[in-house]
């Protein structure tokens, strides 16, 4: 029962609560802002305001029952000219006698009838004479008449004798200096708003299919620029992967077209002593193929973040390197064991280390580990690769036509496999000269 009243409201909200950032951030801007000047307003209406309006009527009504008591205390003068000179000039009020009459029957009160509800306190507390006031007849004046038994006294006095008048005042600066502060928090607002709205047009666009918005650049707030910067660093991984993709069904269909050829061409060939070796050797090219085509296709992306621990794999490459009979060291600086997706990441170690086995006769491998990063120097001392061509050779099936070179079994996929694991995990892997004399590879993999 009390879950059900908790979400009516919280249902209710989401169904009429506006559904733009910039609307929502404008009510909570504005709903805390219309809040406090509401509960300042009220206090001082409660506190200031009655507080004032009553002291001052208490005084007019002091003045008035002095009046009064002159009047009682020296009834022989009919004109009072010197009372009615007194009152004006001593106290601000317009006084007059008049002849005994009715008083006129109370009119509406006004909504705020505060200052109606102090005067006739007083007046019933000092004065205890029958009375009529007017508050509102005319805006400057309030009208008081008090039944003295065989006159009546009429008095007039300004309004701001007896109420509060700058409370109009501190109302109004209230207001206008909120809508000045709203005005300008809406400014900025829209400033923050703009750069959140561009970025989601920005990835519109992208879903469609089309360019980029003109002129789109990360900017704003630091969150907001990191996502646009992160959403352009994913446009780029993804439009590179379909190039790579693209790329690689073009070579699948020329490489596995050269080898249908050599089958018929061994076929026609054939005689009698028909032999199968070379057809043999051909299958086993289009196996290794096909496998080096689907862990490029698969790209290691969808194994799950583990632990790899790099002393085995260390070890690994010790044995390697003694049936290959050739030279490795490695060192290790910082704890072994590192979070990441296994089996991709250690296929990355892998290409790298394999292609330096191939061309070179020593192969060190340096490991540097921070709390931040993993920096991997992958050295030989073969024949390297030209500075010019060091981004070349990793887009697919791109080979070397020197000796670094070309590998009569390679698909020219081992960097690009390489280079995408290493990028799948928010790192990257690029060449450089070796202090050996050959080529440095280095990966680099926020940890």
């Amino acid at each position: 029962m009390i879950k059900s009243l908790i979400k009516k409201p919280g249902a209710y909200l989401s169904r009429h609560w506006p559904k733009r950032l910039y609307a929502r951030a404008l009510i909570i801007i504005i709903a805390p802002m219309v809040l406090l000047q509401s509960v300042i307003a009220y206090v001082f209406m409660e506190r200031h305001w009655q507080m004032v309006t009553e002291r001052l009527s208490m005084a007019v009504v002091h003045d008035i029952a002095a009046i009064i008591d002159i009047i009682e205390t020296y009834p022989q003068n009919d004109e009072y000219n010197t009372i009615i000179r007194i009152a004006r000039e001593r106290m601000g009020l317009n006084i007059s006698i008049l002849p005994p009459a009715e008083l006129p029957q109370t009119g509406p009160k006004p909504f705020f009838a505060i200052l109606d509800y102090f005067l006739s306190e007083e007046i019933t507390k000092q004065i205890h004479r029958p009375f009529w006031i007017d508050t509102v007849g005319d805006s400057d004046l309030v009208e008081i008449r008090i039944n003295l038994g065989d006159k009546v006294l009429r008095v007039f006095a300004t309004r701001s004798q007896t109420y509060a008048s700058n409370t109009g005042i501190f109302l109004g600066w209230m207001v206008g200096t909120a809508l000045v502060l709203l005005i300008i928090a809406i400014f900025f607002l829209k400033n923050q708003i703009t750069p959140i709205q561009q970025l989601a047009q920005a990835a519109e666009s992208f879903g469609k299919g089309r360019p980029l918005p003109k002129g789109f650049s990360p900017r704003g707030a630091d969150e907001v620029r990191r996502a646009g910067l992160a959403f352009l660093r994913m446009r780029q991984r993804i439009e590179r992967q379909i190039e790579q993709r693209t790329t690689m069904l073009s070579g699948v269909s020329h490489d596995l077209r050269t080898i249908l050829t050599r089958f018929k061409l061994q076929l026609a060939l054939s005689g009698e002593n028909f032999e199968t070796e070379a057809l043999e050797q051909d299958i086993n090219d289009m196996q290794h193929m096909l496998e080096d085509y689907l862990a490029f296709a698969r790209g290691e992306g969808t194994e799950d973040v583990g632990r790899l621990d790099l002393k085995p794999l260390m070890d690994k490459f010790t044995e390697e390197a003694h049936l290959r009979r050739r030279g490795f060291t490695s060192s290790l600086q910082g704890p072994a064991v590192i979070e990441v997706r296994p089996r991709a990441f250690a296929r990355l170690v892998a290409n790298l280390v394999s292609n330096a086995f191939r061309y070179a006769k020593n192969v060190h491998i340096s490991v540097r580990r921070s709390h931040e990063n993993l920096h991997i120097e992958i050295d030989d001392d073969g024949p390297g690769i030209a500075a010019a061509m060091r981004e070349e050779v990793f887009k697919p099936f791109f080979r070397l036509d020197s000796a670094r070179n070309q590998d009569s079994g390679g698909t020219g996929l081992g960097l690009s496999i390489a280079r995408d694991i290493a990028r799948s995990h928010g790192g990257d892997v690029t060449l450089g000269e070796s202090p050996q004399g050959g080529l440095r590879a280095i990966i680099e993999v926020p940890i």
